[in-house]
């Protein structure tokens, strides 16, 4: 799936999309910033509710596609300017996390 058919699926706001073309493939859910630097996958796409800056960090270290703040949490500014300047695809949605991997899966 491409990031801009997730975006759509998930009704998200585009927080920093830098490539909407990018493809992403499987997922990884999580919040305990360790767990997801050891298991998530490259190009997966990563739901978390967790919005401070280390999301970037780990995003950056897995080489996950995109990561999906859920549950309506708000992007914190430090996140949002560190993804800008690493090229992370940050996205927002209402949904909880269940909802959005429930739809990222029926894609």
């Amino acid at each position: 799936m491409r990031v801009s058919e997730l975006i759509k699926e998930l009704n998200a706001r585009e927080i920093n999309v830098p490539d909407a073309s990018r493809v992403v493939d499987g997922g990884y859910c999580g919040d305990f910033l360790s767990f997801v630097m050891q298991r998530a996958p490259e190009n997966a796409v990563w739901f978390t509710v967790m919005t401070n800056l280390n999301v970037a960090a780990v995003a950056s270290l897995t080489g996950v596609g995109a990561v999906v703040v859920c549950e309506g949490s708000k992007c914190d500014e430090l996140l949002i300017e560190r993804a800008k300047t690493q090229n992370i695809c940050l996205l927002e949605t209402d949904l909880d996390i269940f909802g959005a991997v429930k739809k990222y899966l029926e894609k």
